[in-house]
């Protein structure tokens, strides 16, 4: 396996979108990589343990991609080893009638993983200048004083918005919450062939819609968005990582390396230390157990 650096990934100055990589070789077999992310998984699984009986840090994984980029399935094999208790998967949809009567952050921010727990946020609150920004018209739905028509929704609006997300997301470290944002970056052409293979299989024809083929022609408006948002909200508190993932299983190997290599620097997580008087005291609750 190649040893990587997964800096390597992070945005860390101005990007073009284009110079960014949907492919990456590990330089090792596919058997390989998927025990790598056994290996891995198993090693967050025992960190998330450890998180749960600390209670001091919630951890916020935010994955943005194209549709096709596998999100689900990097959700599904990245998290595996995870205690049930310990993970909340929230994927969001088009905002429902009572979330557009709140602001734009309001259905993010009562999804967050409270302290001692992993949140997934399968598409997140970067739809609202993403989605939005290809459509402008969505905005409308928002019913916001003093945006009446399309032409108000200006530059100074996604000044605004940008601005609210990162007073958000800075809110949200300065109180505990670990931000992970991974760009999941699918090739044009990749996303062609699995939208192919969704019509070729009948067990993935349900994940079709004819309204994949209309966003696909928008994909340079979107490509376009996606690097406004990734010069515009990469921070040292909570970094975006482009993560290629042409190939599905080296993109869960790469998010769950940046998972490990970044929580494992964390020396204050780690199991809370029993009260003195029952550290004392634990022959007697044993012998208590033993002679019932």
């Amino acid at each position: 396996m190649k040893d990587i650096n997964i800096d390597d990934f992070k945005i860390t100055e101005t990007i073009r979108i284009e110079d960014l990589e949907t492919s990456f070789d590990l330089e090792a077999s596919k058997d390989a990589i998927k025990d790598g992310l056994k290996d891995i998984r198993k090693e967050l699984g025992e960190i998330q343990d450890k998180m749960y009986a600390h209670g001091k840090y919630a951890i916020l994984v935010c994955l943005q991609g194209m549709d096709t980029a596998g999100k689900d399935s990097l959700i599904r094999e990245v998290f595996k080893d995870f205690n049930s208790r310990g993970v909340v998967v929230h994927s969001f949809k088009v905002p429902t009638s009572l979330e557009l009567k709140h602001d734009f952050l309001w259905r993010h921010y009562i999804a967050l993983p409270a302290r001692g727990k992993f949140g997934i946020f399968n598409r997140t609150h970067y739809e609202n200048v993403l989605v939005t920004k290809v459509h402008p018209s969505y905005i409308m739905n928002e019913n916001i004083p003093g945006i009446d028509a399309v032409e108000d929704v200006d530059g100074a609006f996604w000044d605004q918005r940008f601005e609210d997300i990162n007073n958000f997301e800075k809110h949200l470290t300065e109180n505990g919450t670990l931000v992970y944002k991974f760009f999941l970056n699918i090739s044009k052409n990749e996303q062609k062939n699995r939208l192919l293979r969704r019509l070729d299989r009948a067990d993935k024809n349900w994940k079709f819609s004819p309204g994949d083929l209309e966003e696909r022609k928008l994909w340079n408006d979107y490509m376009e968005s996606y690097e406004e948002v990734l010069n515009r909200t990469s921070k040292p508190h909570a970094p975006w990582y482009a993560i290629p993932c042409d190939d599905k299983k080296t993109s869960r190997y790469l998010v769950a390396r940046v998972l490990y290599d970044t929580l494992k620097t964390y020396e204050d997580i780690k199991e809370p230390e029993l009260d003195e008087d029952i550290k004392a005291n634990l022959e007697l609750y044993r012998e208590q157990l033993k002679n019932e």
